[in-house]
């Protein structure tokens, strides 16, 4: 399979307790929001509003080393929309930004391709669209094994770990199917970045696919097997993408479009000044300025002029490439029995908001 993603020039059967304990006090809060907001909880589930009458944003983010943590640490939508609360709640994975999402507790939020395409496919059908693309994934996700593991064809018999419904689970599936390793040969465990860190440091595990920067971590002692770079070289690519109920966007457009203009916004910064760019993800992640920037040049950022091209997203009535590849991937992960059923190319396509990409772009 061709990659859909052409790459700009770049820059030189387990859960863990605590996850399920964070995930459900994440999705806990937002409920507690939204069922104190005033007027929120009818039928259109387009928003709610604080007790001072503003409408509130709830926004899924995530630790990856993108310009999503520009706009947070900036507070560059703030800015925007002085009349607006934003909250913005952590998330460990999109199969969790997706759990929120379906329990109303999300408007915005990052999630990544993988996570996406489940939620746009059966059983799950989730109403929202795909509005940005964060990143295109690069070497800030890998797959890395104990030392004497030299090759993923020796990984059968093994324990790796992963998020389940996540990029790093699906590109290790497609890993391991390149390398004609049946994942049934494989003992895949469901574990967050921080629980496989646990899990590797313990001994219990034999590898383990993350992203940044819990992989740096683990290539301290490891050995990488191989990258989503080279997955998505293979013809696998991941992304990182930007999602809005359908609800929100069409009661609130104002906040989409100042939400789009805050994320292009923040990526010209980071293209223009990195190293700007690299505090603030340092200071959200807890990490040197330095370690910032070398994580955010693992991945590509694309402009919104850019994601309006052909190749990702698209205009209104030319709906790009992203399409074609989150049915592929639907595809894939249908034969991996993740997905009930693979749609239509013509729902992708409506799952992509040009029409609200073209608006702030114009």
């Amino acid at each position: 399979m061709s990659l859909p993603y052409p790459r700009p020039p770049q820059p030189s059967p387990l859960s863990r307790p605590g996850r399920r304990a964070a995930l459900l006090a994440a999705v806990a809060a937002l409920t507690s929001l939204a069922a104190t907001a005033c007027g929120f909880g009818g039928s259109d589930g387009a928003g709610a509003t604080d007790a001072s009458g503003k409408t509130v944003v709830r926004i899924a983010y995530q630790a990856i080393p993108n310009a999503d943590l520009v706009v947070k640490n900036q507070r560059l939508l703030e800015k925007a929309l002085p009349d607006v609360s934003v909250k913005w709640v952590k998330f460990d994975s999109g199969g969790d930004v997706n759990t929120a999402v379906i329990a109303g507790s999300v408007d915005l939020g990052l999630a990544g391709s993988s996570p996406v395409t489940k939620g746009l496919s059966k059983p799950l059908d989730i109403p929202y669209k795909v509005l940005w693309i964060h990143d295109l994934i690069g070497d800030n996700e890998a797959l890395v094994a104990k030392k004497g593991i030299g090759t993923v064809k020796d990984l059968a018999g093994k324990k790796v770990a992963t998020p389940f419904g996540s990029t790093s689970h699906y590109s290790l599936l497609a890993a391991l199917d390149a390398a004609g390793v049946p994942a049934g040969e494989v003992e895949v465990l469901d574990l967050q970045p921080q629980d496989a860190l646990a899990a590797w440091k313990r001994g219990d595990i034999d590898a383990a696919y993350v992203w940044t920067p819990t992989l740096d971590d683990l290539t301290k002692d490891g050995k990488v097997l191989t990258t989503s770079r080279k997955v998505a070289d293979a013809g696998r690519p991941t992304a990182d993408l930007g999602i809005v109920t359908d609800a929100f966007a069409k009661g609130h457009p104002e906040i989409v479009t100042a939400w789009l203009k805050a994320q292009d916004q923040a990526v010209s910064q980071a293209k223009a000044d990195p190293a700007k760019a690299a505090e603030s993800i340092g200071k959200e992640l807890n990490i040197s300025p330095a370690d910032a920037r070398r994580q955010l040049g693992q991945l590509v950022l694309l402009t919104a002029k850019e994601q309006a091209g052909p190749d990702y997203l698209g205009r209104p009535g030319a709906p790009g490439k992203l399409a074609a590849n989150l049915r592929d991937a639907a595809g894939f992960l249908k034969g991996q029995k993740a997905v009930d059923a693979v749609a239509p190319l013509t729902d992708f396509q409506r799952a992509l908001a040009v029409e609200e990409l073209s608006r702030a772009t114009g």
